[in-house]
């Protein structure tokens, strides 16, 4: 099994503008989603299936009004991988189909 290669300041950066509301925290990619909690367990249910499918998991932190995501790649020393924007990226198509009516 091959270790994965971290991506460089510049790599993170370049991909992060394809990423509308995440942001890099050290060497870790957020993003909180204004969904309501119903919605946001239903959405974690199939983010955890997903992530199970690529073998690649997210932290994921739920509050009543707000769900956020923080990834990182443990197998890289906690660096930044391609691996975490592909995550970011099914993260964001899975919540934006289990999302309800915006909130005020």
């Amino acid at each position: 099994m091959s270790v994965p290669v971290a991506l460089s300041d510049d790599e993170v950066s370049a991909r992060l503008v394809g990423l509308p509301g995440w942001s890099r925290e050290g060497d870790a990619i957020t993003r909180t989603y204004p969904i309501r909690y119903h919605a946001a367990v239903a959405a974690i249910v199939t983010i955890a299936d997903r992530s199970r499918r690529v073998q690649h998991h997210a932290d994921l932190d739920l509050r009543m009004d707000h769900l956020r995501a923080t990834i990182t790649t443990h197998d890289a020393g906690h660096r930044l991988t391609e691996a975490d924007f592909d995550l970011a990226r099914r993260i964001d198509t899975i919540v934006t189909a289990h999302q309800t009516i915006p909130l005020d």
